[in-house]
């Protein structure tokens, strides 16, 4: 018992005791100094190197210089020491040295084959410098080399020896970011001692040796960025290994299920090769994993249920593949990035995932469209709102939005329609953004509050169909930027202060699809020229009417709806709740007139009566609505057929005679020039206008009679030429007769009926 405590006694004085320092040997000494005489260093260096290594001081006590009991010098760390030129001779003289680092420096050159005759050398650090040349095998091969490291040496090059049985400590090889190059050799499964293995960014080829993966103390494996090809093969794998980074090579085939065997995987990451496949169950799951990137493959197929099951998932990245499905189950996950971009995926946006911070769903099938029209919304419009991922519609009109518009709004790339009429806004839209390749279809923001000029980042618009900017406080001239927009079909700008003329001479773009034009009740003045009309094409001709609407961008959806009406009304929170957008309770309100939503049925659309939807594939599409002056009153258009046009310049300062060239437009059904300073006589083109149902010609001044040609409008169900100077008698046409007196009153020698009694005798022309 006192020999026991004597021996605990003694062990506790050692361990507490400092160690007692070993005085370097003379001839060590010389050794180093020749050392430190052989370096180069860089003459730029803010500090003096080795200033430690000098003859009066013993050596062992030395910056960077280790010593063992008796003496030796067994460790030297140079690192950082600004040393350039190759390697000096003078390090053989150290045969004892088990630690050499002489990483981040300047060293040049090829590495000398004396290191191989370090036979106690344990690491060897050559990190970060400029060595270049080949590197001999022989060094790989020390028998007690535990640690080697040579990354960060662009030019130096080399390959794996063959490692012999039973005959290696090596447990960390890191070559990353060298030239080194050849196949890994089937030997390395013999370096039992392997923990971490880094080839990242070399050269490497050939298929990856399938004993690699059974290395038992295997931890870090890296072996991205070479060319390696081939299918991957393991079935004994390390249960130790936490890091697999295979990416950036050829490797092809299916991921093999055996991968589930690395049972303590926290990194996976396989991105940018060509597997097809991915295991879609397995008997156990990888449940540490904190990083998936399976991104830039062609995997297949749908994204399995597991995937979502570690407790420690942070980071997927699964774009750039061909995936189709998604298993929804997500309520659990913690994860905090997802990248599902570039892929196939259809169905619901899986917005439901409860800790993320980034989601990347764009270039897939999903769709993504959110309605708050006619709410109680108080407040400003949210910035947040943006970081909905694939937005693509956006109706927030007739609420009680206040305050400025988000400029990122407009700003979103992929978005189709914006919908922000009927509110409260505020602020100037002079600097709305719009980017480059903007998706944008319909932008509507009329009758708000809304100051400024028309952004000039609208040209960027090259989709942009419907632009209503009316009942604002906007203050321009007419934006002939707009004319470079080809696709525009709605324009209106309506009671605002547009003021000037609305040709637009130096550019050369025209409106050939456009329908709908509304200036009405701005301060545009000047004559109007013929040769504007003559590129609205859409008003020159007669096609069968189709509804205009918006088609979402690949947007489809799996539908079970029972009686969907031919307009297409239904419950929002339906809808919304079935997309997973939101909860049953948010929204309760019948979509009628405003923001139409309608569905049709795939190859068989239909207009009548209600049917029913049992699991078929569904096209999304946004019914435009539009409010016009059309005969004398207010009306919504919820649907726009194609053949519906209509031009409205009244309550402006136009002038000079109206352009005989108007009576091309055939397929113009409202035309309202009202309170103007038109001047000259009405055209008898105008007669031509064979679908004319409204029009309006009063508080002008023009003069002559009133063609008689407009008698054959057939369709004319609303006229008002009041308040002019026309003359003579009114045409007698059975058209003619169905309009009250007040569509002709204030022209002083107008007569006729209704102005005047016919007696069905001598009709007279009032006197003079």
């Amino acid at each position: 018992m006192k020999t026991l405590l004597h021996f605990l006694f003694l062990l506790c004085f050692n361990i507490l005791l400092p160690a007692v320092h070993s005085q370097c040997i003379k001839d060590q000494q010389q050794s180093l100094l020749y050392l430190k005489k052989s370096l180069q260093f860089d003459p730029l260096s803010c500090r003096t190197p080795l200033i430690s290594w000098n003859s009066s001081t013993d050596c062992c006590s030395w910056r960077g210089v280790t010593c063992n009991g008796d003496g030796h010098v067994v460790g030297l760390d140079l690192s950082t020491e600004s040393i350039v030129g190759p390697i000096p001779g003078s390090f053989a003289n150290f045969s004892n040295l088990r630690e050499l680092y002489l990483g981040s420096n300047y060293i040049s050159g090829p590495i000398p084959g004396f290191f191989a005759n370090f036979s106690k050398l344990t690491s060897l650090s050559l990190r970060d410098c400029q060595l270049h040349g080949t590197f001999p095998k022989e060094i790989f091969q020390v028998p007690t080399l535990q640690t080697i490291d040579l990354s960060g040496n662009f030019k130096l090059g080399g390959s794996l020896p063959d490692f012999p049985k039973n005959n290696g400590s090596l447990q960390s090889l890191i070559l990353r970011n060298t030239n080194f190059s050849g196949s890994l050799p089937e030997s390395i499964s013999n370096l039992k001692m392997l923990s971490t293995i880094d080839l990242f960014k070399c050269n490497f080829t050939g298929s990856i040796p399938s004993s690699l993966f059974s290395l038992p103390l295997l931890s870090q494996l890296n072996l991205s960025h070479n060319q390696f090809s081939g299918e991957l093969a393991f079935s004994n794998v390390s249960s130790n290994l936490v890091t697999l980074d295979l990416s950036f090579n050829n490797l092809e085939g299916q991921i093999p299920v055996s991968i589930f065997n690395f049972r303590g995987l926290q990194s996976l990451r396989l991105s940018s090769n060509n597997f097809n496949a991915f295991p879609i169950n397995s008997p156990q799951q990888l449940k540490y994993l904190t990083n998936i990137d399976l991104s830039e493959n062609h995997i297949q197929g749908k994204i399995p249920h597991w995937i979502w099951s570690s407790n420690q998932l942070d980071s997927l990245n699964l774009s750039c593949n061909s995936l189709v499905t998604l298993e929804p189950t997500l309520y659990n996950s913690t994860v905090k990035t997802v990248d599902l971009h570039s892929n196939q995926l259809q169905g619901q946006i899986p917005t439901f995932l409860p800790f993320a911070k980034y989601l990347d769903y764009s270039i897939n099938n999903f769709y993504s469209f959110f309605s708050f029209s006619s709410n109680n919304l108080h407040g400003l419009i949210p910035a947040s709102i943006c970081n909905v991922p694939n937005i693509q519609i956006l109706d927030m009109s007739n609420n009680s939005l206040s305050g400025m518009i988000p400029q990122c709004l407009t700003a979103i790339r992929d978005i189709s329609v914006l919908n922000l009429e009927r509110n409260k806004l505020t602020g100037t839209i002079s600097n709305v953004e719009v980017s480059k390749d903007s998706s944008l279809e319909i932008l509507e923001i009329g009758r708000n509050q809304l100051r400024g000029q028309v952004p000039k980042s609208l040209a960027k618009c090259t989709e942009l169909k419907v632009l209503n900017m009316g009942n604002n406080n906007i203050t321009d001239s007419f934006p002939c930027l707009l004319k470079s927009i080809s696709t525009l079909r709605v324009l209106v700008l309506r009671s605002n202060n547009f003021y000037g003329g609305i040709e637009c001479l130096n550019t050369n773009g025209t409106w050939p699809g456009l329908q709908i034009i509304d200036l009405a009740h701005n301060n545009f003045r000047g004559e109007i020229q013929g040769i504007l009309w003559r590129t609205w094409q859409k008003m020159m001709v007669t096609k069968d009417g189709s509804q205009l609407t918006i088609k979402g961008h690949k947007l489809r959806k799996i539908y079970n709806y029972h009686s969907l009406t031919d307009r297409g009304n239904y419950r929002l929170n339906k809808a919304l709740t079935e997309s997973g957008l939101m909860a049953p309770t948010d929204i309760n309100k019948d979509l009628t007139d405003r923001g139409n939503y309608r569905f049709n049925k795939d190859k068989n659309p239909t207009n009548r009566g209600s049917y029913r939807f049992e699991e078929v594939s569904l096209g999304f599409e946004y019914g435009i609505s539009i409010t016009v002056t059309n005969k004398g009153s207010e009306m919504n258009l919820v649907k726009i057929l194609s053949i519906f046009t209509l031009i409205d310049f009244s309550c402006n300062n136009f002038s000079g005679p109206i352009p005989k060239e108007m009576g091309e437009f055939k397929s113009l059904h409202v035309l309202n020039l009202s309170r103007n300073a038109f001047t000259g006589e009405i055209p008898s083109s105008f007669g031509n206008m064979s679908l004319l149902e409204s029009l309006d010609l009063s508080q002008n001044k023009l003069s002559g009679h009133i063609p008689p040609q407009l008698g054959n409008l057939t369709f004319l169900s609303f006229l008002n030429l009041s308040n002019n100077q026309l003359v003579g008698m009114i045409p007698t046409s059975t058209q003619f007769s169905t309009f009250p007196k007040a569509s002709f009153t204030g022209n002083k020698r107008l007569w006729g009926p209704p102005l005047t009694v016919d007696n069905k005798a001598v009709l007279s022309p009032p006197p003079t």
